[in-house]
């Protein structure tokens, strides 16, 4: 079992999993729980550990390999909790349109196993610019 340090880690390891299509890389990330849950964009909310990993299965499975910029970052954390609200900018690689940004919510509790996501929830947003990469690390309100 990976254990992740930090919310940002876990985040981290998130995106990386979804630009290499690893689903076992990916499921590390998610608490083994009934309660987590996820919601593509456009998609029906999915809940438990089964349904969650099914859906990243069938994502992946598909073949499409992704870049992701991950920009706008608002994170609040308390001691066993952790909210970021981003910009997900992804684009299918070897398209030349990169598609419409993702407003996504993603939702961190910390246990004896560290941090783990609980709950991603995707929703298409209106067309925004990419902000250039971060140069520091994201603004944390406590």
């Amino acid at each position: 079992m990976k254990l992740f340090a930090s919310p940002q880690d876990c985040e981290t390891a998130f995106y990386e999993a979804l630009e290499k299509s690893d689903l076992e890389a990916m499921m590390a990330v998610w608490a083994d729980d009934e309660e987590v849950m996820c919601i593509h964009p456009g998609g029906a909310r999915l809940v438990g550990h089964a349904a969650v990993r099914e859906a990243w299965r069938r994502l992946f499975e598909g073949g499409a390999r992704l870049t992701v910029h991950v920009g706008q970052i608002v994170a609040m954390q308390s001691m066993m909790m952790a909210t970021h609200s981003v910009h997900e900018f992804i684009a299918v690689r070897g398209e030349a349109r990169p598609a419409a940004p993702v407003i996504a919510t993603n939702v961190y509790v910390r246990s004896g196993g560290g941090w783990k996501m609980v709950l991603h929830h995707g929703s298409p947003s209106a067309r925004v610019e990419a902000p250039p990469p971060p140069e520091g690390r994201p603004k944390v309100l406590h």
